[in-house]
């Protein structure tokens, strides 16, 4: 039980910052337009009917992107049943992820402007860093949790053999091939 309330708050807290800063932006930008956020943080107000660095496929994104989105979440609910209890990170980083992936189709699902993106795009020097927004970093950032923890965890333990081992075999019962 108390690994579902644990999903459920992440989820909750994540998902509701992720309509919130949509919703603030949908309000208080104008299409396109880039100002800065206490002048440091760039924002621009976009809408990407796409996927992840605007990989699209033409008309048919909204629903391709939304029947992926399903599917990952129900792989990624999976996950986390099996996840055991102790592997907090990684309970961690699959409802970072799920949340992230939730904010996103609801934005697919409730119109067909796309995904609200607002954050940036971030001036790299020799490239622009895509615009994004809260459940875009959630993903991300739980992915690359989901990766510490997948390294971090100790590797499955050999299974004991079935019978007895070669060496506990004497000659005169060692089978004739």
């Amino acid at each position: 039980m108390k690994r579902w309330i644990f999903l459920l708050a992440a989820v909750l807290v994540i998902l509701g910052f992720d309509i919130y800063t949509k919703q603030w932006a949908l309000e208080n930008l104008h299409y396109a337009e880039t100002t800065k956020l206490l002048d440091i943080v760039p924002i621009t107000l976009t809408f990407n009917e796409g996927g992840g660095f605007s990989l699209t496929f033409g008309s048919y994104s909204r629903w391709i992107f939304t029947s992926i989105a399903l599917i990952i979440l129900l792989v990624l609910l999976y996950f986390y049943s099996k996840t055991p209890l102790d592997h907090w990170l990684r309970l961690l980083a699959l409802s970072m992820i799920s949340a992230g992936a939730l904010g996103n189709l609801i934005d697919r699902l409730r119109w067909d402007h796309g995904v609200v993106d607002f954050i940036g795009p971030f001036d790299l020097g020799f490239m622009l860093w895509p615009i994004f927004n809260i459940a875009d970093m959630a993903v991300s950032t739980g992915g690359l949790l989901l990766i510490l923890s997948l390294w971090k965890s100790k590797p499955a333990q050999e299974p004991e053999p079935i019978g007895p081992s070669t060496s506990e075999i004497s000659e005169e019962n060692r089978p004739v091939v």
